[in-house]
């Protein structure tokens, strides 16, 4: 099996986990508040089918998907939350089977394309395996929203591994998109396993060292929760700012989580654009 295979099989597990976390709430559910300011469990659905619809425009239609880009780059700070709006607007039951439709059309889309396919997207272009990784953290993260709305609580998968890999990817983006200069060394990263492995990345002699649970972890970089309400540790300065700023996704950073106790601030909701 493919690298992109296996994450696409993934892809639709964490789909399907999610999909049963909605499929039977009732319309007063959908409507009901999230952690992302805002935005109700309908808002994170019609997000997710809205980038999916995108994501396969781009791998269907590179000239098309232009388009939207355009629209985006005029309206940085807006065209993601306008696009939920105008999807928030169906019916919950035309909604969910919009998202399922799309999640299909795009699984089957990404399947299909030639070996070496470059997806155009937001940032710069991806691979199939890439593009399944990043749609794979987007579910995961606005699920995670979903779940702590009805106080659902969703066990720790080996799913997880994939939306690491892209946090560490993107250490680099993150100071970038403040305005700062990314540091030159790599980082050394381990993150402990729900089944008890190390998952590791970078040099074993890094001096700048990030540790913690794999889950915490991926809360973090999709911005899902603040830094002091998790256990996971920097050594060194440039790893300490980092895990300030960490984010796995594309495009602007949101504030981010309010630490537990403090008043809600304006969440994640966007996700990776």
């Amino acid at each position: 099996m493919s690298d992109a295979a296996a994450v696409l099989d993934d892809l639709r597990s964490e789909s399907d986990e999610l999909d049963l976390l909605v499929a039977e709430l009732s319309t007063g559910q959908w409507a009901g508040p999230t952690p992302a300011e805002r935005w109700t469990v309908a808002h994170q659905i019609a997000h997710l089918t809205w980038t999916d619809e995108v994501a396969l425009l781009a791998v269907t239609d590179p000239d098309a998907f232009a388009a939207e880009v355009a629209k985006a780059q005029a309206a940085p700070d807006s065209f993601v939350d306008q696009a939920a709006e105008e999807l928030v607007a169906e019916e919950p039951a035309v909604l969910l089977a919009r998202w399922r439709d799309g999640r299909d059309r795009l699984q089957r889309a990404l399947r299909a394309a030639p070996p070496g396919t470059r997806i155009p997207w937001y940032g710069p272009p991806m691979s199939v395996a890439s593009m399944a990784t990043a749609r794979l953290m987007e579910t995961w993260a606005h699920g995670q929203d979903v779940a702590d709305a009805l106080g659902a609580v969703r066990a720790p998968t080996a799913r997880l591994r994939h939306i690491a890999r892209i946090g560490v990817r993107t250490r680099d983006y993150a100071f970038l998109v403040r305005g700062i200069k990314a540091p030159d060394d790599e980082f050394r990263v381990e993150l402990a396993a729900p089944d008890g492995e190390v998952i590791a990345f970078g040099p074993e002699d890094a001096a700048q060292r990030v540790t913690g649970p794999l889950y915490d972890f991926c809360l973090l970089v999709t911005r899902r929760a603040h830094r002091d309400d998790l256990a996971v540790t920097a050594l060194g300065a440039d790893a300490g700012q980092w895990l300030d700023i960490a984010q796995a996704f594309a495009g602007p950073p949101g504030s981010g989580r309010a630490p537990a106790g403090d008043a809600p601030g304006g969440g994640a909701r966007g996700g990776a654009r």
